[in-house]
């Protein structure tokens, strides 16, 4: 790991359950600058077993207390979707940076109403969508930015596995829980498109705004079958590039994702592992100027932990964002709006042209 700097963000994760076990506490701890400041969650059980395994500076059962720590500087919102916005809001108004969680908001409006709060305050706000912070993915944007020209067509594909737990088992934490959690109202999973859009649509579509920019139209079909759900979206991108999207959970077999995109100057073909397995996406670059292909090895994989430390050095040292800002999270809820219009009516839908909820 990175040796710590002398000068490091002080942060605090609010919310204790899976993706903060998983993820944030760990990236809070290894990051070279940042710290895991404080925790908060209302379950006492689960606070005080967190606090004993991480080793925070202090921790709250309060929300708003954490927020008037005038030690804290930043947040990471670790939440159930319903409650990302009005979070991040609160500690927008508290003068706290915020790291939230993917999907930024559940709604367009409410995460509009977000983005104009970001431009007030002048706070810097990032959604997770770490997956920029790939160092395959980072190789191919690099390469699309200095040497590939015209983008012709991009298509990428997320396909969780039927065995996907049997193999994240296996190198997760055991997760703890409580009964003391607080939960939002109804089940979010008792949707499976939604759920399933949010969780995964949401980091499709930000993976494919990442390379080829601004989506302006989609028209999606959805296949249900045998309890699974398959979307293939074909994508309009606002500078003439082709796309083509493939949302399938589960496939019967192991996890697929990856992208293909051909350009002016080359191509790229990527396969990117199952997160939890912290490697870097297998990223081939080939240049047509000298008929080779590079293979970019990302040897630190650690995708979550460097999401951390690309928004501390936003933050304490000026540097440009990298990551997905507050108006990446719109795009990419507007994108999943679009994406439900369009398999309801059968039509393409523009994403200017969306309201209401995913």
């Amino acid at each position: 790991m990175p040796k710590k700097e002398d000068r490091l963000l002080r942060v605090g994760v609010l919310g204790c359950g899976p993706i903060a076990q998983a993820a944030h506490f760990e990236s809070c701890t290894k990051a070279r600058n940042a710290e895991l400041y404080a925790i908060c969650d209302v379950a006492d059980d689960l606070r005080e077993r967190m606090a004993a395994t991480y080793a925070p500076r202090t921790s709250y059962d309060d929300y708003d207390r954490m927020l008037a720590d005038p030690e804290l500087e930043a947040v990471i919102i670790a939440t159930s979707d319903a409650f990302h916005v009005p979070a991040a809001r609160r500690a927008l108004e508290a003068g706290k940076h915020v790291l939230c969680e993917k999907p930024l908001g559940v709604t367009i409006e409410e995460t509009r109403e977000l983005a104009d709060l970001v431009k007030q305050t002048g706070l810097t706000l990032q959604v997770g969508h770490m997956k920029r912070f790939d160092p395959g993915l980072e190789a191919a944007k690099a390469f699309i930015d200095t040497e590939m020209g015209e983008l012709q067509a991009l298509k990428a594909w997320y396909c969780d596995s039927t065995h996907r737990y049997a193999m994240t088992d296996a190198v997760q934490p055991l997760m703890v829980t409580s009964r003391n959690v607080r939960k939002p109202s109804g089940d979010p999973k008792a949707d499976k498109r939604r759920y399933y859009m949010l969780a995964h649509g949401s980091h499709l579509l930000d993976t494919a705004r990442y390379f080829a920019g601004e989506i302006t139209e989609v028209s999606a079909r959805l296949s249900e079958r045998f309890g699974a759900y398959c979307w293939f979206v074909d994508v309009s991108f606002a500078n003439g590039t082709l796309g083509h999207l493939d949302l399938t959970v589960a496939i019967r077999g192991d996890w697929h994702e990856g992208f293909t995109i051909y350009g002016e100057h080359g191509s790229i073909f990527a396969r990117t592992l199952n997160p939890w397995y912290y490697k870097s996406s297998d990223v081939e670059i080939f240049h047509e100027k000298d008929a080779t292909t590079r293979r970019v090895l990302g040897a630190d994989g650690h995708f979550y932990r460097r999401q951390l430390e690309g928004f501390a050095d936003v933050i304490l040292h000026g540097k440009p964002q990298t990551g997905a800002d507050v108006i990446d999270g719109l795009a990419s809820v507007q994108g999943m709006v679009a994406i439900a219009r369009s398999v309801e009516t059968g039509k393409p839908v523009r994403l200017a042209d969306t309201t209401g909820a995913v």
